[in-house]
């Protein structure tokens, strides 16, 4: 190596440092107070979900989130609690210990046997161990075996492994090796350089490989020759590329050394004066939100970030770390800190005041200086502080050679601290805050009001010139706040929510809308707009011309907490909100709605936390300083290079009713085509999902849905459970949003819910079609069975009126002897008398007999017939008649009487029962008559005759068989045709009452030929 070069290096890397000036750098210690379980942290990684996993000596494996710790140890199923080296790919986790390696899938482990393990290499989807003794495999089997290259390699100690994309690097205990592949068939094996190399990594176009001892060899890629020594630093366990161009070294002595990789120039060190709690660092990566992680051997570990906060606390030469107070003046920023009096920062650093009287032991609430540049200060219980500063001139003595001696008068500063108090009549020790106007000092007491006063240091006169109190108008004298806005009046606020100004000594009160008792802690006036802080109400406004209309500050986005203790604008118009959570930079529009919001807290580099009650200011070069309870935070204002990444969701769980299915990867069931099957009893499901966020971990809100249904509101909650879900193909998807509101990729998981078989289709379909086909059996059964019993009714009834009709054919020939046996004694009579009467009557009963004998024969005949048959038995009862009667038949029908159908013999007993009973037995000329008509469905008969009445009738005569038989046959005849009660028979009466005849009156159905 050329000696010149290698010079020109040492004193570059000893004196060629780089300044930080964009931002400041800050560290966020974990240790075993937040839940690490052992300090000593010798390897971290972070996984594909955002988790980091922290490998400690004793105390096992630890993950974290940004927030809580959980930890495995051996009585987990760890295989040893001392861990060296870590591995996070897909689901599993592999952990080299000191007794060999484990591998975590979800909460279970798989131990093998091997030596101790120092650093996991993955290529080409195969892992490499580099061990304690030489390099090992670990294929997909779980099976681990041993790589031989050589007997040199294979018995060193394998510190680290790299792939430059063309050679292997190894890193052994006994020199730096360069291999073409890791087989045990290789045959390119070159020696690089003898040494204990404990790391080796490659950028641009440069093999950097560390050795314990001996520094840094940056060697030429393409000609190993070239290569030079960084001697320092040494006692080296690792390195790592940072922030693109930046070589992190971490050594077990000198914390971390940052080097620049252009010139290999140091920048900077982090050691035990930047705030680190041992020098002994394991271990430097960075995560995918830009934090970079230190791991120490017995301090825990830090988060590193780069942001805009510069935090001062005891460690970095405060008296105390609670701010109660902060105030810009002329000659530096002044602060109270807890009981320790008062400090100023300038630019030649921080200077704590002495303690120069029993002022410096209390709460200072307040500090204001006035056009002269003195220091007031406000206490609790002791009053005031007035640090009177102010040039007096001096006497110089000086001597010549000649012994002359020569007086002169120069002017130098001096400070003086004057005390006001009760005893020299302030109305009360307690001040709260102090205002140093033109002409006079105000000064806003807990309890005692508002006092206007003026001292006089040269006399230690006090004249209070007006303390302004109930009587003056002040409703509420727990005064909070005291303010001056752009006219010169003078605001004040109190505990209880009450509002007012103080112009030309009137108070005036003004309302503010906010609920009674909502305390209004701080007052800010830009522009022409008057800011209230309030506690649990967030922040209001109004114009300050005419603040009659008080609004509460909303927008897109809300406030961290709604308890504001701080107010101030920056030089960029930002408003910026302190409160117990940390600070909000809140971005306004023109009509002071809110567009956006910027939360920092602990994590983002404001170490201060909690926000002290008006301890904010700005100095001359727009910098915020924020006093805190843990330290005085300075905000620098400039462009973060830190960009917050859009958050990925996970599912972390699959529970079915609350048991998690551990079978399933859920990485592969995440928005994919696979469809998790379930019985129909499986309708309880539950859901957990994760995003992971290290810097803002409470800040993480999820929505959910199911199916199409409408996304669920955005809540903190990481699990869903559902209950009855119904049968059928579901689709769970799930979102999630970060702290700046960026919402991630939503992801899905598809599952299907059997139905049972009662509700398949298939099943649905076959019962449907089983009960359609025993429905129909039915229905032909029913029919059948119907169709029998009507057959049956049919036979019943055909057989009811064949023996009816034999029984009116057996009693028409009853009749047919007894009419014949008349009309044959009737003939004879008339024989010898009436010849011409004997002739007709004898031809009449000729032709009704054959009429007889035809129709009985017939079920139905024409009506015309019936008519004519009719006409030829009352011509016959005529002439057998002993007295005379007329009849008349009236035919009334539609269609005509040759159309319609009718029984035979149905109506030739109802006339001659009203011819024989009825007219032949009456006194008066008999008249028949007989009528015919019809409707749309019936033909209606009716008989109608002048005789003695059918009910006296039936009184007087005496029955015969034939007679009552003849007329029952012929009802039932009437019933089984036309159906019950068809047949009406009544007796037709005059005006007073005497019987002039029988009406017989029936229909039957109509019935027609065609």
């Amino acid at each position: 190596m050329n000696p010149i070069i290698k010079y020109l290096l040492i004193v570059c890397c000893c004196f060629g440092t780089i300044q930080l000036v964009a931002q400041n750098s800050q560290l966020r210690s974990y240790t075993i107070a937040d839940g690490l379980p052992q300090s000593q942290v010798y390897d971290i990684v972070q996984d594909d979900m955002g988790y980091l996993w922290l490998g400690t000596q004793g105390g096992g494996l630890a993950n974290f989130d940004g927030e809580i710790f959980e930890v495995w140890n051996e009585s987990d199923g760890l295989l040893s609690n001392y861990i060296n080296a870590l591995y996070a790919v897909n689901d599993s986790l592999f952990i080299g210990t000191k007794k060999g390696l484990s591998i975590k899938v979800k909460n279970n482990f798989v131990n093998l046997e091997a030596p101790q393990i120092l650093q996991f290499f993955p290529v080409d989807g195969q892992l490499f161990l580099a061990t304690k003794n030489g390099l090992y495999a670990y294929s997909k089997n779980k099976l681990v075996s041993k790589v031989n290259f050589n007997s040199e390699i294979d018995n060193s100690e394998i510190n680290s492994v790299f792939f430059d994309g063309n050679y292997y690097w190894l890193a052994t205990n006994k020199a730096l090796w360069k291999l073409k592949e890791l087989s045990n068939n290789t045959t390119e094996i070159i020696k690089i350089e003898k040494n204990n190399f404990k790391s080796v990594i490659a950028h641009n176009n440069h093999i950097i490989a560390a050795t314990f001892d001996d520094g840094v060899f940056i060697i030429d890629k393409a000609t190993t020759n070239n290569r030079f020594l960084m001697p320092e630093p040494s006692r080296i366990n690792s390195m790592s590329i940072q922030n693109e161009d930046e070589l992190w070294i971490a050594t077990d002595n000198e914390g971390v050394t940052i080097v620049e990789t252009k010139t290999f120039s140091e920048i900077k060190r982090l050691n035990t004066a930047n705030g680190l709690a041992t020098p002994h660092i394991r271990k430097v990566i960075n995560d995918e939100n830009g934090n970079i992680w230190i791991a120490t051997s017995g301090g825990g570990f830090y988060k590193y970030f780069q942001n805009n906060f510069k935090h001062y606390d005891q460690r970095t030469g405060l008296k105390g770390n609670r701010i109660y107070a902060v105030h810009n003046a002329p000659d530096g920023l002044w602060f109270s800190t807890s009981e320790k009096g008062l400090t100023k920062i300038d630019s030649e650093g921080i200077h704590p005041l002495p303690n120069e009287s029993t002022f410096f032991d209390v709460k200072i609430k307040t500090i204001t200086s006035d056009a002269k540049g003195n220091i007031w200060a406000g206490s609790d219980n002791r009053g005031l502080l007035f640090r009177e500063t102010k040039m007096v001139d001096s006497l110089v003595f000086s001597s010549s050679e000649n012994y002359l001696i020569q007086i002169d008068t120069v002017s130098v500063e001096r400070t003086t601290n004057h005390i006001i108090d009760e005893s020299k009549g302030f109305p009360s020790d307690w001040v709260r805050t102090v205002i140093a106007d033109d002409d006079y000092i105000w000064a806003a007491t807990y309890a005692n009001g508002i006092v206007k006063f003026k001292y006089y240091s040269e006399k230690d006169s006090l004249v209070v010139h007006k303390t302004f109190t109930k009587r003056d108008g002040i409703t509420d004298m727990l005064i909070t706040s005291l303010v001056k806005d752009q006219n010169d009046r003078f605001w004040y606020a109190t505990k209880n929510g009450y509002l007012g100004y103080i112009e030309h000594n009137k108070v005036a009160t003004v309302t503010t809308d906010l609920e009674q008792q909502t305390a209004i802690g701080t007052i800010l006036f830009q522009g022409d707009y008057i800011f209230l802080g309030t506690s649990g109400k967030g922040i209001w406004y109004a114009n300050s011309t005419n603040p009659v209309n008080f609004q509460q500050l909303k927008g897109s986005k809300r406030l961290s907490s709604n308890n504001v203790y701080q107010l101030i604008f920056d030089d960029q118009g930002n408003l910026w909100a302190g409160s117990e959570r940390g600070v909000d930079k809140i971005e306004l529009n023109a009509t002071n709605e809110i567009v956006d919001i910027y939360h920092f807290g602990r994590n983002d580099g404001f170490l201060g936390i909690e926000t002290c009650l008006n301890a904010v200011d700005k100095d001359e070069d727009g910098n915020l300083w924020f006093g805190a309870i843990y330290g005085l935070t300075k905000h620098i204002p400039s462009e973060s290079k830190k960009t917050a990444a859009a958050p990925k969701v996970y599912f972390t769980g699959v529970e079915e009713r609350y048991k998690t299915i551990d079978s399933l990867i859920l990485k592969d069931w995440t928005n994919t085509n696979k469809i998790l099957q379930l019985t129909p009893d499986q309708t309880q499901l539950g859901f957990s999902f994760r995003t992971v966020d290290v810097d803002h971990p409470n800040e993480v809100a999820y929505r959910t849905r199911l199916d199409d249904n409408e996304w669920s509101p955005w809540v903190k909650e990481n699990k869903q459970n559902f209950a009855g879900l119904a049968y059928g193909a579901h689709t769970f998807s799930v979102q999630s949003r970060n702290y700046r509101w960026q919402e991630s990729e939503p992801i899905a998981f598809r599952f299907f819910i059997d139905s049972p078989i009662y509700q398949k289709d298939w099943f649905q379909w076959s019962v449907l079609a089983l009960a359609v086909v025993l429905l129909l059996s039915f229905g032909w059964w029913y029919i059948r069975k119907i169709k029998a019993k009507n057959r049956a009714e049919q036979e019943r009834l055909k057989t009811q009126n064949y023996l009816l009709t034999l029984e009116q054919k057996a009693l028409q020939l009853q009749m047919n002897p007894h009419f014949i046996f008349n009309v044959l004694n009737g003939v004879k009579a008339m024989a010898g008398t009436k010849p011409d009467k004997m002739d007709a009557t004898i031809n009449s009963f000729a032709i009704l007999l054959r009429e007889t004998l035809q129709n009985s024969r017939k079920e139905h005949i024409g009506l015309d017939q019936e008519i004519k048959a009719l006409k030829h038995y009352i011509e016959v009862e005529q002439l057998m008649a002993q007295k005379p009667f007329e009849y008349a038949i009236k035919v009334k029908t539609t269609p005509d009487a040759e159309e319609i159908l009718i029984p035979p013999m149905l109506i030739q007993p109802f006339v001659e029962n009203a011819i024989r009973h009825g007219i032949l037995k009456g006194e008066k000329e008999g008249k028949l008559e007989i009528g015919f008509t019809t409707s749309k469905t019936h033909l209606h008969c009716s008989i109608i005759d002048n005789g003695l009445g059918i009910f006296k009738s039936q009184s007087e005569k005496a029955k015969t068989d034939h007679q009552s038989m003849a007329l029952t046959v012929t009802k039932e005849r009437l019933a089984s045709i036309a159906g019950k009660n068809t047949l009406h028979i009544s007796e037709i009466k005059n005006e007073d009452g005497s019987v002039e005849g029988t009406k017989i009156a029936f229909k039957i159905p109509l019935l027609t030929d065609y």
